[in-house]
């Protein structure tokens, strides 16, 4: 299958918009495109050859609309910044409210209304009207000569019946004569407004949906920032080679080719191949394992990875928009875009809904000329069905919540790949959670320090430490750091360092070897009985072993390895409280993984589990009729990422692992999982109720409106106000976790 395409829509007004472009790309052959109003953008996959991108605009123009290709270097929206779009919409909104403030003012206390009121209720309104409802005005329009109906449709219609009937009372009827005085009641009655002018109607309801406008675009502009957040986590400068000289650059002018320098500590900036230099980098992120990796000329590395021994010079293969984070970026973009299974019924709904409602308004308005109603009453009543109908809460229902709840999970460090993931969040009830790199650090800790007969086990580690402690590699600093733990070291001289073989040097007069035992016998100081069997004792629980020797002797053996999260245990503890069930799965030894199991709280131990057989657990457990979620960080947990119900990557992870599962969590701290399970079932929760909140309010709403018990005005108060409690109850998601 090739690769989708994706192309920013402009000119979508509502729900019905997108609904309208998503059927006129769908009807291409082999194109399922999914357009998404929040985000104005349409993601379109081929089943076969692709289409030409020039075939995708030239449909979607001819729906009426436009559609460009987004620039890659386009930097995320942020709230402000001179090219803030929301700007004009936000002065149009300002300036209508204004003016219409005093219009509704004047229409609701007949104690304001002096002589001429009138005439200057129309004096601001007609800027409203004319000005502030143009984009309504443009559209319909538009939507006219195509021969369709949208939200914006049921605007202007409603909008242009209350402001021309209110020309039409003022010029040929009653309305205009001097002291012309009205009650404004928002109450739900039938009125005839014979005696009656609708400016305050007209004015009144574009200011409320030019404001409700507002706040939907500014909180998508908020959406986007955490996508710009997220990016900032990279490098900002790399160490380029001109020549001989190192030059500083930033990370963005990287090109492929480049050789840069990676200092001890640095993390790398992109991935690349080791041309010169030698080290241990930490590799976990890709492999899973803690063990750090050597590295030397003609080594892959990866970016993100950190070089935690020597000084690197690394040639770039791969830069911008291929690297992690970017990567990272497109999961939070994609899961914008995406639309949940409960959103396509929204847009059905919302695409059929328009032409209805018009036609219930000219029922309404035949209905009661028919009945011998007058004009006034008759029309009163249209105006307040196409008021009361438009979907805007209806569109706006699932992309809101939707998009403010993945901006708040990035800003979180919790990525959701897409919107079906928060309807499995709600399924589940087993949790597996791989062990290194997941439940444990994947980073080296002293374990175990075992001593020669007559040696003194302290000594061992402060003689081991102190030369360890001039090391930089990852071994050696856990070493160095468990011996600091008991006293100040003392400082080695004539430290040496064996690549590939350990350490030596001298250490308060004693020549001292920590390294393999190979090293230990080319200084003839075998490993004796003991020190053999305590090497493959820590072998058989995963650790890792290094012998410790002086003065022509072998004197001992220390051991590193993994240690468990600290809030591995709470997060745990936080799964249980979702329903959870947790499981530990790993390739270890039964022994290292029931240890770790005991330390955070599991009762279920899955272990030597070759990579391979992940697949086979997760699909057992489905078959025993668990709803299954996956934790993991490695090439090796892909495929049972990819096979659970429900995905979760750890952001130290793999690119592969990333791909293959549905949330990924930037920190690598487990809580994050319990934390993403939540963020993911409250947005579902709120869509739901936003949903319920938009069909509700328009099945009640539209026959008081048709039956005439429904004020224009409060028919539009209450229609923008709808699109504002969506708006503003998706905003609650922000505060997660706060």
């Amino acid at each position: 299958m090739s690769a989708p395409v994706e192309l920013a829509i402009g000119g979508m007004t509502c729900a019905a918009c997108a609904n309208r472009v998503e059927k006129r790309l769908n009807r291409i052959d082999g194109v399922t495109a999914t357009v998404n109003f929040a985000t104005e953008k349409a993601r379109v996959a081929f089943e076969g050859a692709p289409v030409a991108v020039e075939d995708l605009i030239a449909q979607v123009e001819k729906a009426g609309y436009t559609a460009t290709v987004p620039r890659k270097e386009e930097e995320p929206p942020g709230d402000d910044g001179p090219e803030d779009p929301t700007r004009a919409l936000r002065d149009r909104a300002v300036i209508s409210l204004i003016l219409s403030v005093p219009v509704i003012a004047m229409a609701m206390f007949p104690v304001l209304q002096f002589t001429h009121w009138q005439w200057a209720s129309l004096t601001l309104a007609a800027p409203v009207v004319v000005w502030g409802a143009l984009p309504f005005h443009t559209a319909a329009w538009k939507n006219l000569r195509l021969g369709t109906a949208t939200m914006d449709t049921l605007v202007s219609l409603g909008v242009s019946a209350a402001f021309l009937w209110s020309l039409y009372a003022l010029f040929l009827g009653t309305a205009g004569e001097p002291g012309m005085t009205h009650a404004f009641e928002l109450t739900i009655a039938r009125t005839d407004g014979s005696a009656d002018i609708y400016l305050e109607v007209a004015a009144g309801v574009t200011s409320f949906i030019l404001l409700g406008k507002y706040f939907e675009a500014r909180a998508k502009r908020r959406a986007g920032t955490a996508i710009k957040a997220l990016m900032e986590l990279g490098a900002k400068e790399v160490a380029v080679l001109r020549g001989d000289r190192e030059v500083r650059i930033p990370v963005d002018e990287l090109a492929v080719g480049d050789r840069f320098v990676v200092r001890p500590g640095e993390k790398i900036a992109t991935d690349g191949v080791v041309q010169t230099g030698t080290s241990a980098v930490d590799m976990s992120m890709l492999t899973g394992e803690s063990v750090p990796v050597e590295i030397s000329p003609g080594d892959a590395v990866v970016g993100a990875t950190v070089n935690a021994g020597g000084r690197l010079v690394v040639r770039a293969t791969r830069v911008g928009s291929d690297t992690r984070l970017a990567q990272m970026a497109r999961l939070v973009e994609e899961a914008q875009n995406g639309k949940a299974q409960v959103q396509r019924l929204a847009d059905r709904v919302s695409g059929v809904f328009v032409p209805v409602a018009i036609m219930i308004a000219i029922g309404t308005l035949g209905f009661w000329l028919g009945t011998g109603e007058p004009v006034a009453a008759a029309l009163t009543a249209a105006v307040a069905v196409l008021i009361i109908a438009c979907p805007c809460a209806l569109g706006l229902a699932t992309p809101m919540a939707l998009m403010v709840g993945t901006g708040r999970g990035a800003q979180l460090g919790i990525l959701i790949k897409g919107p079906e993931v928060l309807e499995s969040t709600r399924r589940i009830d087993t949790i597996v959670l791989d062990k290194t790199g997941t439940v444990t650090t994947g980073t080296m800790a002293l374990a175990q320090v075992v001593a020669a007969d007559g040696e003194d086990e302290a000594e061992v580690l402060r003689l081991a430490g102190a030369l360890e402690n001039a090391s930089e590699h990852p071994i050696a600093k856990a070493i160095a750091a468990g011996a600091a733990a008991h006293g100040a070291l003392p400082v080695p001289e004539d430290f040496a360092n064996l690549e590939g073989l350990g350490v030596h040097g001298i250490v308060d007069g004693h020549a001292v070897l920590v390294g393999r035992p190979s090293l230990l016998e080319e200084w003839s100081q075998p490993l004796g009985e003991d020190l053999s069997q305590a090497m493959k004792e820590a072998r058989d629980l995963g650790r890792t072993a290094v012998a410790v020797g002086w003065d022509g002797r072998a004197r001992g053996v220390l051991a590193v390895s993994d240690t468990v999260k600290p809030t591995s245990a709470e997060a745990v503890r936080s799964f249980r409280e979702l329903g959870l069930t947790p499981i530990l799965l790993t390739g270890d030894d039964g022994t290292v993984a029931r240890a770790v199991a005991e330390d955070v709280g599991i009762t279920e131990v899955i272990a030597e589990v070759l990579p391979k057989d992940k697949v086979d657990v997760i699909e057992r457990l489905q078959a025993e009729g668990r709803v299954v979620a996956m934790v993991g960080d490695g090439v090796n947990d892909a495929a049972a990422l990819a096979r659970a119900d429900l995905g979760l990557s750890m952001g130290t992870g793999t690119d592969v692992a990333i791909e293959a599962s549905d949330l990924t969590l930037v920190r690598g701290d487990l809580r994050s999982a319990a934390d993403a399970v939540r963020l993911a079932r409250r947005t579902l929760t709120t869509i739901k109720g936003n949903l319920f909140w938009a069909f509700a309010y328009n099945s009640a709403a539209i026959p008081l409106a048709a039956a005439g018990l429904l004020n224009p005005m409060l028919a539009g108060a209450a229609m923008a106000l709808s699109s504002v409690f969506v708006v503003t109850n998706s905003q609650r998601l922000r505060r997660f976790g706060r």
